[in-house]
């Protein structure tokens, strides 16, 4: 029990990081730094750069010659440097290097708490979702705390710039999850098979086989499209809330990962009830749906619409990744389970949502008059794409039977 607690102090902060920052990191580069659409792209295009080269990093370095606390401690101390570097910066030409550099750091502790936690729980089938599900909370706190204990997201915090502040209290939270790190009970390399750890591996490439297969194949190229839509609410959802004045936006944000609990729990239901084919088409309709709700909402008479498609967010998540997640798991042989994870992964945060920053910010800047953003007419691009990739993959893919328990 106590290993549990200290696991879940440090899924805490890992996420609170995490959330304290990339929420709110659009409507910080709108009001204080005047960024572009295709400068709040390239700012968050550095997420899928961290998730493409993190696998580079854990498997090369971390598998192989340290111990994983150890460089959890030592990333998150070098990236409390840097996000305290981002607190001070004034212009995007500055900021933008910094926050490469960050996430280049950041998205490997992502697999390092992973593998922490897993060597140290007795039964991680049993208490894993228990440990990660801190993670979530320390989001929520997060969006909770910028909103509704300081105000940086206010009106009168955005003209006044207070939402740099987000980045002194991460770069905070980093060192303080940097210096715990080297408390937590030792995790040392394991020894690895004779070819383990080989390029191919670390990229996912050894599940390549599996795209032979028409269903995998179809599943695989509508989980790239479909991050494409994912990413317009990553980029542009905090700014969208802000600009048209909803307050406490980023508490209000918190909904989604609130809701994303719940529907984690629905998803063995679902999956026994309904199937595979149409658990993963109620992820990306929900998709579609949420955008609509953003086209036609408003922070007066229609601010419960906008509720409900921050609402959604569990949804259009859970039913279509994690789910999505159980059925590569159920499609790779043994040998190739965490090639196959790795190869998603690869193609949907790294691939999938590189694209799909990019469309953004181009869709962002191409409907802004005089200052002004078009945002009814931003959210139906979203909106008619999930909608598309929804009437093709029903179209072409096969529904399968999937053992929830044996995918799990």
């Amino acid at each position: 029990m106590n290993v549990r607690t200290r696991l879940c102090v440090m899924m805490f902060l890992e996420f609170f990081i995490w959330g304290g920052w990339f929420v709110t990191m659009g409507s910080y580069l709108a009001s204080a730094l005047h960024a572009s659409g295709g400068e709040t792209a390239l700012a968050y295009s550095t997420q899928s750069w961290g998730a493409i080269i993190a696998p580079l990093l854990v498997g090369l370095i971390a598998d192989r010659f340290f111990n994983a606390e150890r460089l959890l401690g030592v990333l998150h101390l070098a990236g409390g440097v840097l996000l305290y570097a981002l607190y001070g910066t004034q212009r995007f030409g500055a900021f933008y290097p910094y926050l490469f550099a960050y996430m280049i750091l950041y998205m490997p502790t992502l697999a390092l708490v992973n593998a922490v936690s897993f060597r140290h729980l007795a039964d991680p089938a049993r208490h894993f979702s228990v440990v990660r599900v801190w993670g979530t909370i320390g989001w929520i706190v997060a969006g909770l705390v910028i909103s509704f204990v300081f105000g940086w997201d206010s009106r009168a915090g955005l003209t006044q710039g207070a939402l740099r502040n987000t980045f002194l209290m991460c770069a905070l939270a980093s060192f303080a999850l940097g210096l715990y790190s080297f408390t937590l009970p030792a995790t040392p390399p394991q020894p690895r098979p004779a070819g383990a750890g080989a390029f191919r591996q670390l990229l996912g490439l050894d599940a390549l086989g599996l795209l032979r297969q028409k269903n995998f194949a179809v599943f695989f190229i509508a989980s790239v499209l479909i991050c494409i839509p994912l990413a317009f609410y990553y980029q542009n959802a905090n700014q969208f809330l802000t600009e048209i004045q909803v307050a406490n936006a980023t508490g209000k944000q918190t909904i989604g990962q609130m809701s994303e609990v719940l529907f984690m729990l629905l998803i063995p239901l679902f999956l026994r009830v309904l199937g595979m084919k149409t658990t993963l088409l109620l992820g990306m309709a929900a998709w579609a749906a949420r955008y609509l709700l953003f086209a036609f909402g408003d922070a007066h008479a229609l601010a419960w619409l906008l509720i409900l498609g921050i609402a959604l967010h569990g949804a259009c998540y859970d039913f279509f990744f994690v789910s999505g997640q159980i059925y590569t798991d159920s499609k790779a042989g043994a040998q190739h389970k965490a090639a196959a994870q790795g190869l998603i992964t690869l193609a949907t945060y790294g691939l999938g949502m590189l694209i799909g920053f990019w469309c953004a910010g181009r869709i962002v800047d191409a409907h802004v008059v005089a200052g002004i953003h078009d945002w009814k007419s931003i959210w139906l691009f979203p909106a008619a794409f999930a909608a598309a990739v929804f009437v093709l993959f029903a179209a072409t893919f096969r529904n399968e039977k999937v053992s929830y328990a044996a995918a799990g």
